[in-house]
């Protein structure tokens, strides 16, 4: 009996697109999902005639496959993915690989990974980033876990991602947990990707009072310019397509915007970490501030408050809001790399960061010609601390650092929100200025709880506290962590 090279468990959109792109690359795919006729709906439909063996039950689908087993997961991150190793483990044997291909958490991965291996088998994290047509014509693909997994499954899975100028936008990120982790800071970038795009077209739309026709073709244009990616060539077409009266379809949706968690993820591993995240946590927070639509509306009627028009030059401003959008696009993805760096440290992982930028510039949501210029950065530099100091995008901001006030500027006075363009704004006048007020602040910490505080006259760790009152005595309290 002809045996599969790989098993899919989870036929829903992603699973089973990904197992036609599997199959349409010449690989034998075992199929199994627990819904009941599931496997025989698509063995009687898009897989019939293929190259598919269906499976009704977990040992079926063992006996179907090639030694060693290879068993890719594509549902529900969660609770799920532990009942399904439950089942998986009795009928698999060591050498085998289990893989995870959904949105799982990075720490999940880290414990699966341990206890998988644990009993002599393999285990991959894998995040799939590129949607349905992603997933059927070429995603983006970040594997992290065994090193002896990846080798598995690296020839199917370099075969049906995405490439860029000949290259695998898929290769092995890390140990156990690292390759949901950058998936999931690939996703917190495309939050802050999302929202500072969402604010440009508000600029746009209500202080300059566009039309859904000319903010088309002001994102078409900017589409063949440094902000050419996916979701500038998506909001192009948005603004284009109409209701079936010929209306603008975008403006009857509601404006509360859902979201599945992975970029609330991103900001609470920042937070863990230390690290500054400010863009991504506005982007996140301005999806739950939309959401509060019945609330908002309340607060519009109380204030009355109404966004004032730009009387100015349109085009102009229109020049500058480019400028600003690309800025503030540069810092959103400087964030996430310091995060990656950091947990990297802070996990035992080694990461590729060039290689990184690599595997998202194809496939998949975030996909940008941008995207070269950071594998670039890196390739020069692998020990870059933060892409704000590479020359390149050195440049690149202060060329666009006066424009970018400008559009700042003017959406404060005309009361358009800009939650995400102007957190990053502040994040690199922060990033870039070497006194910051944080003296002050630890002379509070020390005058209300005796924090303690560094000199600057002193040598770093040497900490001191004083008596601010005249009767709080010598006493101090532990030192703190920067």
């Amino acid at each position: 009996m002809k045996k599969a090279q790989i098993g899919m468990v989870g036929l829903a959109v992603m699973g089973e697109n990904l197992a036609m792109n599997m199959e349409s690359h010449g690989f034998t795919v075992a199929v199994y999902d627990v819904r009941p006729g599931v496997v025989e709906h698509f063995m009687q439909g898009r897989g019939a005639g293929k190259g598919f063996i269906g499976a009704h039950s977990w040992q079926e689908l063992a006996d179907s496959l090639q030694l060693p087993r290879k068993v890719m997961l594509m549902i529900r991150a969660g609770e799920p993915v532990d009942q399904v190793i439950a089942q998986l483990l009795p009928v698999l044997a060591p050498g085998d690989t289990i893989i995870d291909g959904g949105n799982s958490h990075f720490l999940d991965t880290i414990r699966r990974a341990q206890y998988v291996e644990s009993q002599g088998l393999h285990y991959l994290g894998t995040g799939v980033s590129g949607g349905e047509e992603g997933a059927l014509h070429g995603p983006s693909m970040m594997p992290g876990g065994s090193r002896a997994a990846w080798e598995q499954v690296k020839d199917i899975f370099q075969a049906i991602c995405a490439h860029v100028d000949g290259q695998p936008c898929c290769d092995y990120v890390g140990q156990d947990g690292a390759g949901h982790f950058v998936k999931m800071v690939h996703n917190g970038i495309e939050y802050g990707d999302m929202q500072l795009i969402c604010e440009a077209y508000q600029l746009m739309r209500d202080a300059l009072g566009m039309s859904a026709d000319e903010m088309q073709a002001v994102f078409a244009a900017w589409n063949k310019t440094e902000l050419d990616s996916y979701l500038i060539q998506i909001t192009a077409d948005i603004l284009g397509k109409r209701d079936q009266d010929g209306a603008p379809l975008v403006e009857r949706i509601l404006d509360a915007a859902g979201q599945k968690g992975t970029g609330k993820w991103t900001a609470i591993a920042a937070l863990e970490e230390g690290v500054p995240l400010t863009l991504i946590s506005e982007a996140v927070a301005a999806r739950s501030l939309s959401a509060m639509k019945e609330e908002r509306l309340r607060a519009a009627a109380a204030y009355g408050r109404e966004i004032v028009r730009y009387t100015g030059d349109c085009a102009a401003f229109v020049k500058d809001l480019r400028q600003a959008l690309y800025a503030s696009k540069i810092v959103s993805y400087a964030q996430g790399y310091a995060l990656m760096r950091d947990a990297a440290r802070h996990y035992g992982w080694t990461l590729n960061d060039g290689g990184i930028a690599l595997m998202w510039r194809g496939g998949c949501i975030i996909r940008s010609a941008f995207l070269g210029k950071i594998k670039e950065a890196y390739d020069k530099n692998p020990q870059l601390e933060n892409l704000l100091l590479s020359p390149y995008f050195m440049r690149q901001m202060q060329s666009a650092l006066p424009a970018w006030r400008r559009v700042m500027a003017l959406a404060m006075l005309c009361g358009v929100p800009v939650p995400a363009m102007s957190a990053a704004l502040s994040y690199f006048d922060g990033y870039t200025c070497g006194r910051l007020p944080a003296n002050l602040l630890q002379a509070q910490r020390d005058y209300f709880g005796a924090h303690t505080y560094e000199r600057t006259d002193c040598p770093r760790g040497q900490f001191f506290h004083t008596d601010w009152t005249g009767h709080g005595g010598d006493t101090a309290s532990s030192t703190y962590n920067a």
